[in-house]
């Protein structure tokens, strides 16, 4: 495994093979590391990124203190990866960042709403990745469902040429989707924060086996994640395509955000037409 600082080098060690891009803050659990091993089996290198991106945080959030271990995530990725990408702030962002990409109206949906700066950040920041590092295929994680679906968006409709490879939701044993955030919890609120699965689970099942409109469903969850402990930021019921308006007997993706303590969890489940929960 090669760690490297620069965007040049990068594209000197993949040279003529194909490569396969995951892009991470850093602080790996094993939930990237799963998506660096399903890397392994799409191109001939893995290339891991590691930046915190100052971009996608509002001045208020959690810049300063996201977990910051890189030897620790170097040592993790040493048999996994074939280059541990690095970058400074000045390699990432030479110039006041001035241009941005112009992101259509799922950007101020769901996530985009508690988080303004969010999406804009981070499909900034994957757009110089993809031109930095060149890759063939990128490969994201479902939990963040909306986000990859916007990723997705820009990567085609800019003529990358970069494939967005989902990689399905990596969970404790007690169904809490791993997140770096994670680590925030305390002992009592990581007892409380798999409530926002077992909603999320129990909605998608309610969905496909009875009638009840929608709005109804996410009012009554959002009530069973307060009786939890958590607050709703948001909890919705859409198309699993785009987002968009919920067509019945299609693909339907129940997505939500809900504050655990201080800690911002999210997550959502897909109900295939036949039942299948992914």
């Amino acid at each position: 495994m090669q760690r490297i600082n620069t965007a040049h080098a990068v594209r000197t060690a993949i040279g003529n093979r194909s490569s396969v891009l995951v892009p991470t803050m850093g602080g790996l659990h094993a939930g990237h590391l799963a998506l660096v091993r399903h890397a392994r089996t799409l191109a001939d290198r893995v290339v891991v990124s590691i930046y915190v991106n100052p971009l996608q945080f509002a001045p208020n959030e959690d810049y300063a203190t996201y977990p910051r271990r890189i030897e620790k995530d170097c040592e993790q990725l040493q048999t996994l990866a074939d280059i541990v990408y690095t970058p400074s702030d000045d390699e990432m962002y030479p110039q006041a960042q001035t241009v941005s990409i112009a992101l259509p109206p799922l950007a101020t949906q769901f996530c985009g709403v508690s988080r303004p700066l969010f999406f804009q950040g981070v499909t900034t920041v994957v757009c110089k990745l993809f031109n930095q590092c060149r890759p063939d295929i990128a490969v994201f994680g479902r939990k963040d469902y909306q986000q990859a679906l916007l990723v997705d968006r820009m990567s085609q409709q800019l003529n990358t040429g970069v494939k967005i490879e989902l990689h399905p939701t990596v969970r404790a044993a007690d169904g809490l989707a791993l997140s770096s955030r994670n680590e925030y919890l305390t002992a009592e609120q990581r007892q409380q924060a798999p409530a926002l699965y077992r909603t999320l689970q129990h909605t998608a099942r309610q969905l496909h086996t009875n009638n009840t409109a929608p709005a109804t469903l996410c009012a009554t969850a959002q009530q069973q994640l307060h009786a939890a402990g958590l607050r709703s930021d948001y909890f919705a019921i859409r198309a699993a395509a785009d987002l968009g308006e919920p067509v019945a007997k299609t693909a339907r993706t129940v997505l939500a955000a809900a504050w655990c303590g201080d800690t911002r969890l999210i997550d959502n489940v897909t109900v295939l037409p036949d039942g299948t929960l992914v």
